[in-house]
């Protein structure tokens, strides 16, 4: 789903929103006139005293205004002390937005020449970006606030020339940057080395981080991924997209594309995997893809114009050491 069809789904539910104020507003009134109809009666003379003040500012002069003004404030006063009486707050026809500060419009300063969005607006963006990121409730527990190097060694690799700790570090460093920074199609990254690294854990660090600042970003599995194309191209009419996911992979600003090499390589799966990561460079969209192949076995099983988009234009980051998933269960730790 594209970023202007997310709009237009919004505008959409605050159309449906104050719809259902305006007939909140309706019910109460008719249920504050039936109780109080000395209430309606000045409803109906504020009315016409608003209506009123644009010509006695023409015909009557300064006086004639002031004295509306006068009429109104009283009128305005014995409503609430009405209202005061009948234990009936004094917002009861106007509390009825489920946010009171855009009135359910999500723009603030709707007469200006530029109205800002309201900030239930955004909240609004992010939460349908999430709920579009196929990650649900996992992000509350792999993201960068609970990322811990006490699971990776300090040991020094010989054949590196430094830990898996300093490693794992200088990258978290470098996926948090571009996180916090983040502007489709300035980056792509791609995170390789053999399985239980940590590789999923920071490309969830990154989808919340990203996800966060209102991105529209797109978290699939390779596997997951081919299996929806081969779907569609060889049974077009049965395939199984309800989601637009096939769509919202070229479409999203962040594209996260997790166990690149686990899928069954087809001619098919290849021709997609092109299309797919040689498209989004084309339209300036980010991409994060994580591997448990080495550079050696990505050459090995994809095509060379393949390989030669991710190393010019992915900046690669090799991770190493132990299995940090085996060392967490032998600790029997939940993080």
């Amino acid at each position: 789903m594209e970023r202007s069809n997310i709009f237009r789904e919004i505008i959409r539910e605050y159309d449906s929103d104050q719809a259902a104020a305006q007939n909140l507003r309706e019910r109460r009134q008719a249920t504050l006139y039936n109780r109080l109809p000395r209430v309606r009666q000045i409803d109906r003379e504020m009315a016409d005293i608003g209506l009123s003040l644009a010509r006695l500012a023409l015909t009557a002069g300064g006086e004639g205004v002031a004295k509306a003004k006068r009429k109104a404030g009283a009128l305005a006063h014995e409503k609430r002390v009405l209202l005061l009486n009948e234990g009936i707050p004094e917002d009861y026809l106007t509390d009825i937005y489920r946010c009171s500060v855009c009135a359910d419009t999500g723009f603030i300063g709707l007469q200006d020449a530029a109205p800002q969005r309201c900030n239930c607006f955004n909240q609004r963006m992010i939460n349908k970006c999430y709920a579009m990121s196929n990650l649900g409730s996992v992000l509350s527990k792999e993201n960068f606030a609970k990322f811990k190097l006490t699971h990776f060694s300090q040991t020094v690799v010989g054949s590196e020339g430094l830990s898996p700790r300093d490693n794992i570090n200088a990258v978290r460093k470098i996926a948090e940057r571009f996180a916090k920074d983040f502007k489709p199609g300035d980056e792509n990254l791609f995170f390789y080395g053999t399985t239980g690294l940590g590789k999923t854990f920071l490309c969830h660090c990154i989808a919340k981080a990203v996800l966060d600042k209102g991105f529209i970003v797109l978290y699939i599995t390779a596997p997951h991924l081919f299996k929806l194309i081969q779907e569609r191209h060889f049974n077009r009419d049965n395939a199984d997209d309800e989601s637009g996911q096939l769509d919202t992979v070229q479409e999203a600003d962040l594209l996260i594309l997790d166990d690149l090499g686990a899928e069954f390589s087809t001619i098919v799966t290849d021709s997609a995997l092109f299309e797919v990561i040689n498209q989004r460079l084309l339209d300036k969209r980010s991409t994060v893809i994580s591997s448990n192949l080495t550079i050696t076995e990505l050459r090995d099983q994809y095509t060379e114009r393949i390989v030669s988009r991710f190393i010019g234009s992915y900046k690669m980051f090799k991770f190493f050491g132990d299995d940090i998933r085996e060392k967490k269960r032998y600790q029997q730790t939940d993080d």
